[in-house]
């Protein structure tokens, strides 16, 4: 089983995302499960959802503890929260930033992980540029399925074709296949 965290701010599409990776995984004839946990209901307050991704029924309905992968959609999370915390020795991390990991002060948990597992992606910008507002989220699941190979950009634009109306989702593919395309650049390997 694979297991997704994501960590991000209210408004900023963290429980769609979830949804879309979990749709993008069913598409591929995979298991698949998201759900959100947030305290706080409001614009800006910290949220997380889950996805978990498996070839045979799930039957986990728990938060998930030790991520195979995370992705941060807002990197000021990483000085609120221990964002990191039970992240598997040879898991993922994806960070919304256009900033370098140094500059982030993730060094330290990029050394602790395989080498190309750790990476960020400028998610908000790049839906800044097709969609028209900064919201990361389709934009970082592009990047996603290029740096873990667990599911393909194809399944991904699917997903998000089924859940937006026709010009709010081509704009997002458009996010999407631009971040992936980005992280294919910075010399990510994975099938996607």
């Amino acid at each position: 089983m694979f297991q997704v965290r994501i960590h991000g701010r209210g408004g900023q599409g963290v429980v769609t995302a979830a949804e879309l990776l979990a749709v993008a995984a069913y598409l591929e004839g995979k298991h698949a499960q998201a759900f959100p946990s947030f305290g706080s209901e409001r614009m800006g307050a910290p949220v997380v959802s889950f996805c978990r991704i498996d070839d045979k029924e799930i039957r986990l309905r728990e938060p998930i503890l030790e991520p195979d992968a995370l992705i941060v959609q807002d990197p000021t999370l990483f000085k609120a929260i221990d964002v990191c915390q039970g992240l598997k020795p040879g898991g993922y991390l994806l960070v919304n930033s256009n900033r370098s990991l140094s500059d982030l002060h993730l060094d330290a948990v990029a050394r602790q992980l395989p080498a190309g597992h750790v990476l960020t992606v400028p998610a908000s910008e790049l839906a800044l540029k097709h969609v028209g507002r900064p919201l990361p989220n389709a934009a970082l699941l592009g990047a996603f399925a290029r740096l873990t190979g667990l599911i393909h950009l194809q399944s991904v634009a699917a997903a998000i074709r089924e859940a937006f109306p026709e010009k709010i989702a081509a704009a997002n593919i458009a996010a999407a296949t631009a971040a992936h395309n980005a992280v294919a650049g910075a010399g990510a390997v994975a099938a996607a």
